[in-house]
């Protein structure tokens, strides 16, 4: 799947198109994006959260000729940053849902399961789960895996040397379930110039910036703001709403053990700035940065009746308005005409499922841009809303979105080019495998 891209639906992964050993299915199309950072990763049905734990996916930047008049910082002072979480065994090997193996159950044993309807326990579940690691791997399976080392570009406690001068982070959250607030050690302000779909009007500053699996944040960075021979720190905040699979206690049930939970602070990165040939006069980045126009709900066709997505979990599996996926299905309700404009609004009110539990979900439309119109947040999420509220970057052009406990996140969609069958579903790799995903289908 070519996270962020808009192509047709047979050159997007859809797990129809899953490709068996020994086969291959040759994927060519024109790049139509923006100048971004986008990335990819394999979408079969069942096994994306350990395909992409287990190293599957990867970054790749388009550049175009608005970007590169800018001037912005490029070549060695450009980097991109992929973060990702990992537990490792003895051996120095991943662990994944308590074993350092690829689940070997076939993929339709968890498609194929009666009793939980979109395969949280069928027999690949029994066999890679409960029989494997118990049930904390159970929980994992379900709930979102967690690792307890931090990795960048795929190097735990990884370390960074600078020059005092503006520089480019290209920042991608790869994990399968964390969601990072990331700050500065002293809290300095971050400048944000992008996101998922590429450059914002104008820079935007956050004190943190809370990033779902998925998301992308580009930010402009002068280390000329501290002096040579300063240790910094890229650092994620604590906050409340996380999966927290560390610590979370339901109904006297300790839901995995990872040391790390999510929603706890932690370093991401340690810099040391050194001298660099531009002097220490801090820059700032340009005032403007591209045209992205703001959204207009009134352009969508059901301006006056928003079609609601909620997040659903009943009978310990995951949905959609309470549908899991399948593989070929999309109903009217998810049936749209080709160059319209809709407006969707996911709800994660967590009113239904085990014990009424609230957790985040970062939500995924393929083939498209967004804009994001409205966030809500019920009173009884409030504190998990006030933890959270300052660190979201809507500005610009998302694929993404994190919709926190209790919030409703309204976006609008345009439906361009491509008729077809496409994806929408949480990236929380175990909650959409797990069956948080649906079909949209686009028609002529």
């Amino acid at each position: 799947h070519w996270h962020g891209l808009h192509v047709p639906d047979t050159m997007d992964g859809h797990p129809r198109f899953a490709i068996a050993p020994g086969e291959r299915y040759v994927y060519e199309f024109t790049v139509l994006n923006r100048a971004g950072s986008y990335w990819f990763h394999p979408h079969p049905h069942g096994r994306t959260g350990a395909q992409v734990y287990f190293g599957l996916a990867g970054l790749f930047l388009v550049s175009d000729d608005e970007e590169a008049a800018l001037g912005l910082p490029s070549g060695r002072y450009d980097i991109p940053l992929v973060l990702q979480d990992r537990s490792f065994d003895r051996n120095n090997q991943f662990i994944y849902l308590g074993s350092g193996l690829l689940d070997d159950a076939p993929t339709d044993s968890l498609d194929r399961s009666p009793m939980m309807g979109g395969g949280m326990m069928g027999r690949g579940m029994m066999r890679g789960g409960m029989m494997r690691g118990g049930m904390g791997s159970m929980m994992a399976r379900m709930m979102g895996v967690l690792g307890d080392e931090i990795l960048v570009n795929g190097r735990s406690r990884a370390s960074l040397s600078v020059e005092q001068r503006p520089y480019r982070l290209r920042v991608l959250n790869g994990s399968n379930t964390r969601t990072y607030k990331l700050a500065w050690h002293d809290g300095s302000p971050l400048i944000a110039i992008g996101s998922d779909g590429g450059l914002l009007t104008a820079p935007v500053r956050r004190d943190y910036v809370m990033l779902a699996p998925a998301e992308r944040i580009d930010l402009w960075v002068d280390f000329a703001r501290w002096s040579a021979g300063s240790e910094i720190s890229l650092q994620s905040l604590a906050f409340e709403g996380g999966m927290n699979m560390g610590g979370m206690n339901m109904g006297g049930m300790m839901m995995g053990r990872s040391a790390l939970p999510d929603g706890a602070p932690f370093e991401v990165l340690a810099l040391r700035v050194e001298e660099g040939s531009q002097g220490a006069q801090e820059t700032a980045p340009p005032a403007r940065l591209s045209e992205v126009p703001s959204p207009d709900p009134r352009a969508a066709v059901n301006f006056d009746r928003p079609k609601i997505f909620e997040l659903t979990m009943g009978m310990m599996a995951w949905g959609i308005n309470g549908q899991s996926f399948e593989m070929l299905e999309a109903s009217p309700y998810e049936t749209v005409k080709l160059g319209t404009h809709e407006l969707w609004e996911f709800r994660n009110d967590a009113t239904s499922g085990m014990m009424g539990m609230a957790m985040p979900h970062s939500m995924h439309v393929h083939g498209v841009q967004f804009r994001v119109v409205e966030r809500t947040v019920s009173g009884r999420f409030a504190g998990y809303g006030e933890s959270a509220r300052a660190g979201f970057v809507d500005e610009g052009w998302k694929d993404t979105v994190l919709v926190m406990p209790g919030e409703r996140v309204r976006i609008l969609v345009h439906f361009a080019d491509y008729p077809g069958l496409f994806l929408y579903h949480c990236h929380m790799l175990e909650h959409e495998d797990g069956g948080m995903m649906r079909n949209y289908r686009v028609t002529v």
